[in-house]
């Protein structure tokens, strides 16, 4: 998560794992290789394309989806699922990784903070936005509850604007 390099005014955020914007999907699918995580879809929507991995090595990273447009990468998405966390660790670890975004590109934008009461399910989102150059960098807190059963995940997109 915190493999981004110091970035200068009007640079690029660059996507995580060493990528590069526009890395060819041969590309990333040698690394991804090399790497032995595994591809286990490959959705293909008009000009886009999305992949969901797996096992790429880093504490609570569940599934990575990487997504290119005409065959080069333009978005990588991090979802991350601790087992058995509280929502305190949740929310510990969500103003750890917007203080080191903010540290690395300014404050972020606060883009949304929503609770939804209107059903048996409650819905928490907390999301904030840095953008630099021609590139974004977004960070999202979910959270889903009925009764006991409680889902709850962290995301980091980068995106290639």
């Amino acid at each position: 998560l915190f493999a981004v390099v110091s970035v200068q005014a009007g640079d690029d955020i660059p996507p995580p794992f060493g990528f590069r914007w526009n890395d060819s999907a041969a590309k990333v699918e040698q690394v991804l290789t090399v790497a032995k995580a595994k591809i286990l879809t490959r959705e293909k929507k008009e000009k886009h394309e999305v992949w969901t991995v797996i096992d790429l090595v880093q504490p609570g990273l569940k599934r990575t989806l990487f997504e290119f447009k005409e065959g080069f990468l333009v978005e990588v998405e991090l979802q991350y699922e601790y087992d058995k966390w509280s929502i305190e660790n949740y929310n510990d670890r969500m103003g750890e990784i917007r203080r080191y975004f903010d540290g690395k590109f300014g404050t972020g934008k606060l883009v949304s903070r929503t609770r939804y009461t209107d059903s048996d399910v409650v819905q928490t989102l907390v999301g904030y936005q840095w953008i630099v150059g021609g590139t974004m960098l977004e960070l999202f807190y979910f959270s889903a509850q009925r009764n006991a059963l409680v889902y709850r995940t962290i995301t980091v997109t980068y995106k290639a604007m």
